[in-house]
């Protein structure tokens, strides 16, 4: 059975509104790494980061279109979800940042594939890069994951524009 829906409504609110409201909206902070063919690393930071499928095991994080390093995730096969701990706001900010060399002093092992695993993260996901999906002004991003681990301590969120920590 399939239902059509009519279109939506113009938004009652102007976007300075909207992203208020979603600032309200606690969230875990990711850095997403690949690279580049000529081996140069790639990383950014990024809070839009969800399961989707225990079987098969799926996730999803989304790309703005306009990012300087959107060709690079949509052809690569493979990058690495790290998942930030409460004491990793300086790399969420630095991976958040327009500098040439963002794993320049940044500690990390190197995944099956090769791709940046950052070290004191609470896990990772080594994802197959399986669908995109346009949607706005961004990408969605699915991975398949074939590799993980996971190193439990407290959570660096994302809360009111602000880093924060779930410690106590």
């Amino acid at each position: 059975m399939s239902y059509s829906f009519p279109g939506a409504e113009p938004p009652a609110f102007d976007s300075t509104h909207f992203r208020q409201a979603l600032s309200q909206f606690a969230t875990g902070v990711t850095v997403i790494t690949t690279r580049l063919p000529d081996g140069t690393f790639v990383g950014l930071t990024a809070s839009s980061f969800n399961s989707v499928s225990l079987d098969p095991p799926l996730v999803l994080w989304s790309l703005a279109q306009g990012a300087s390093s959107m060709p690079v995730f949509s052809v690569n096969s493979h990058y690495v979800i790290n998942i930030l701990s409460g004491d990793q706001a300086v790399l969420a900010e630095r991976f958040a940042m327009r500098i040439d060399n963002r794993f320049d002093g940044v500690d990390f092992d190197l995944s099956y594939t090769g791709l940046p695993i950052l070290k004191g993260v609470s896990a990772w996901f080594e994802c197959h890069n399986r669908s995109r999906y346009p949607e706005g002004d961004h990408v969605i991003f699915v991975g398949e994951v074939e590799r993980c681990d996971v190193s439990p301590k407290p959570a660096l969120v994302f809360h009111g524009g602000k880093f924060t920590s779930t410690r106590p």
